[in-house]
């Protein structure tokens, strides 16, 4: 494999460190080339690494693109990888003219860059990011960083993480105070306490909140002296007026640029960090090399290295009465500065190696060129695209769709997928892959010419309950990707009800047209029967929810707790949605009552989709003569389900809540609006209430009380229904893959 870096060639500090050593490590598996389209140490260093670095320099922007493009060619590079607003955008002219793929690593947020220059700001930072959006393939240094490109809309299976690594294992020429004070001109006694910041001076970095803090422990231990180390001399003169201001310029010192980090970390005593934003900063790396306790802001990813009050201390952003506080505590205790120090160090080294994050790089590579040859093959940026009722903060459709994402990737993670939704960005957050609006008919014609497989995936799709226009929305969708002779599949779902004889003569005449059709339930298959739809490939499975996995257990003591559910009675779970006339309310407020009552119980009113299902349950609690409690916020799937695993019984009318509850072996009693709901219940032989609207009470609450006194018996028969309706579902994707294998 051959890789080239292109880089500005101005950098320093962190993006400095992690581009020469992840390159220098790299040369050791691979043919690495770097090209600095400036002179100065940057390149220098990298030469005195033994790295094979170009400087193209010429004044001319077009004559470096020309020299570059040139040098690319000349050697049949694999990979561009480039750092930096210069470099990504030169990368990106490249990437058009040769189609050689490009990988760009984010050192910083490039919404902040140049924050303290007008013009840069508006001239590199917006070419900067016109450049980011053309490239493919993204990789932050550490996982905030990820999620923050994936809440910015970029392609979360093109987002990796590479956190900074460092070497543990070479010599750290020694260096002691005295050598230090003498070098940079330190005027403090050898014995002083010392606390170090390593940072540029500038605003990001947030050297106001240091200085604050210094001033504040200063006032209660004289004994401490205080060092900020870095360039930058533009701030330089507003920070040595506060600490004048407040009455500590004495006790700080400014060294400038220090040119051997580590002579910096041997010799303080605590290391800082006080940045309102980073990404994964190598001075906390540094800093654990050398066995130092640590005071950070909780910015990037320090929380994955940092453990508060176990191995250092986070703060939030310019809190910096907090900071005195720790400064003040650790400073008082060489004990506890030590073990600390000592703690931090074990778990760097353990995650944050220069061998870990060369191994992390190199996979990122082979991933890419594995994907690239796909895509050259065919010309199909995605494997697969799904359609649903996503994005409309339904639990159980949001679930259904977590599942298929997930079985899928288990299967095969180098699987690209998009999903149809009414709010991509919610779902590319919430299921990791891409998305795209479902309404925009551009975005819907681009995926599915991209697209090698379509599923129309999960719940009842097929029906015209809801409406004529959402039948005619799916089958339309399905129609298209035929027209562009795309492989295309119905995904477990359910068939009808369909009222109007126009939408089932349309309905049968499309689901004909398909590769393949499976099921969550035997009378699905009845009404495609009746349909006469026979020419697909078609399998009776379950619904994919089946197979998700709950949140752990920490988590769901945390959502009990927010809000305010006791735990030292019984909980009965209740969901309810909006339909028909909705005058089944006062009948499900006394069956509320009634476990309240009987079983001596609480009673947790369950929304499956918000805000509906929430304004529903709280007309019902206003009903009650009991207290009953709601959960208000909305959560992921995987916590609802972590959730119901706290159950004793579920009272559901939504099917998704009933699925949720088989899944953790809850009995269950089914209040039947839709026979989807009827057809679950004597999958999982759960028993049934009727129809919400012609309720018999008296014989529920026999029911009910029947079920609650054979609840044992009950989770044994849901344990063996959740196997084999597990298995069923693992049906789905079989199907699904076979069909894309064939393509």
């Amino acid at each position: 494999m051959k890789t080239i870096h292109l880089i500005g060639g101005g950098d320093v500090g962190g993006a400095k460190s992690h581009v020469l050593s992840l390159i220098k490590e790299l040369g050791k598996h691979i043919d690495v080339t770097l090209v600095c389209y400036r002179k100065g140490p940057f390149h220098e260093d990298a030469v005195r690494m033994g790295i094979d670095s170009r400087v193209i320099r010429t004044g001319n922007i077009l004559v470096d693109i020309r020299k570059t493009l040139k040098l690319v060619r000349e050697n049949k590079y694999d990979i561009i990888h480039s750092h930096g607003a210069k470099a990504n955008m030169i990368a990106t002219i490249i990437r058009r003219i040769t189609g050689i793929p490009v990988v760009t690593t984010i050192h910083s947020d490039y919404r902040l860059d140049y924050m303290n220059n007008l013009l840069k700001q508006f001239s590199f930072g917006v070419i900067n990011m016109i450049s980011l959006r053309k490239i493919d393939y993204h990789i932050g240094v550490s996982d905030s960083y990820r999620n923050m490109l994936i809440a910015r809309r970029f392609n979360p299976q093109h987002v990796f993480t590479v956190y900074n690594g460092i070497p543990f294992d070479n010599e750290i020429p020694p260096c002691t105070r005295r050598e230090f004070f003498d070098r940079y001109r330190i005027p403090f006694p050898e014995d002083a306490i010392l606390v170090g910041i390593m940072a540029r001076l500038d605003p990001v970095k947030d050297h106001e909140t240091f200085i604050r803090a210094a001033a504040e422990v200063s006032r209660t231990n004289p004994k401490v002296r205080f060092i900020i180390a870095g360039p930058g001399d533009e701030l330089r003169p507003r920070l040595e007026h506060l600490a004048e201001k407040l009455g500590v310029r004495d006790k700080i010192c400014f060294t400038g640029m220090i040119h051997e980090p580590y002579d910096f970390f041997q010799i303080i005593d605590i290391n800082v960090l006080t940045s309102t934003s980073e990404s994964f900063p190598f001075v906390i790396l540094e800093g654990a090399r050398c066995c130092r306790a640590t005071v950070s802001t909780r910015v990037g990813g320090l929380a994955d290295l940092i453990e508060s009050g176990v191995n250092g201390y986070l703060i939030k952003p310019g809190d910096w009465k907090a900071l005195a506080g720790h400064l003040l505590e650790l400073a008082n205790d060489e004990t506890k500065r030590a073990e600390m120090g000592r703690r931090l160090k074990e778990k760097a080294e353990k995650k944050f190696s220069l061998e870990n994050m060369c191994k992390s790089q190199l996979e990122i590579y082979n991933r890419i060129l594995r994907m690239e040859s796909r895509i050259r093959k065919d010309g199909k940026l995605y494997d697969i695209a799904i359609l649903g009722y996503y994005g409309y903060r339904n639990s159980g459709d949001e679930a259904i769709l977590k599942s298929i994402v997930h079985s899928l990737l288990e299967r095969n993670p180098d699987l690209s997928m998009v999903v149809f939704s009414r709010k991509p960005g919610e779902t590319m957050r919430n299921t990791e892959v891409n998305a795209v609006n479902r309404f925009s008919l551009y975005h819907v014609l681009r995926v599915m010419k991209q697209t090698r497989l379509f599923l129309a995936g999960g719940g009842n799709l097929i029906q015209d309950n809801t409406s004529t226009r959402s039948i005619l929305y799916y089958l339309c969708m399905l129609r298209l990707a035929k027209r562009y002779r795309t492989k295309t599949m119905l995904f477990a779902n359910g068939i009808g009800p369909i009222n109007r004889k126009v939408n089932w003569r349309s309905a049968a005449k499309v689901l004909n047209c398909l590769d393949a059709i499976t099921l969550r339930e035997p009378v699905s298959y009845e009404e495609l029967k009746r349909m006469g739809v026979t020419k697909p490939i078609i399998h009776i499975t379950s619904d994919p929810a089946i197979l998700l996995n709950p949140v752990p257990s920490d988590k769901v003591d945390t959502i009990m707790a927010s809000e305010g559910i006791p735990t030292d009675k019984p909980l009965i779970g209740i969901s309810v949605r909006k339909w028909a006339d909705m005058s089944y309310l006062d009948k499900i407020a006394a069956l509320g009552d009634y476990c309240v009552e009987r079983f001596d119980a609480h009673p947790v009113f369950i929304p499956m989709q918000h805000p509906s299902d929430v304004n529903v349950c709280e007309s019902i609690i206003k009903k009650m003569k009991h207290k009953a409690w709601l959960i208000r916020n909305i959560y992921q799937p995987e916590e609802l389900l972590g959730f119901t695993q706290r159950l004793t019984l579920m009272i559901g009318m939504r099917l998704h809540s009933l699925i949720y509850a088989s899944n953790q072996m809850v009995p269950v009693l089914g209040l039947v609006y839709e026979p989807k709901v009827d057809a679950f219940l004597k999958e999982v032989s759960q028993p049934s209430a009727g129809s919400p609207l012609n309720m018999d009470f008296p014989q529920v609450c026999r029911v009910l009380e029947e079920l609650w006194n054979n609840r044992e018996a009950m989770r044994e028969k849901l344990g063996r229904a959740r196997e084999r309706l597990v298995e069923l579902a693992n049906r789905n994707v079989d199907v699904a893959l076979s069909l894309l294998n064939d393509s």
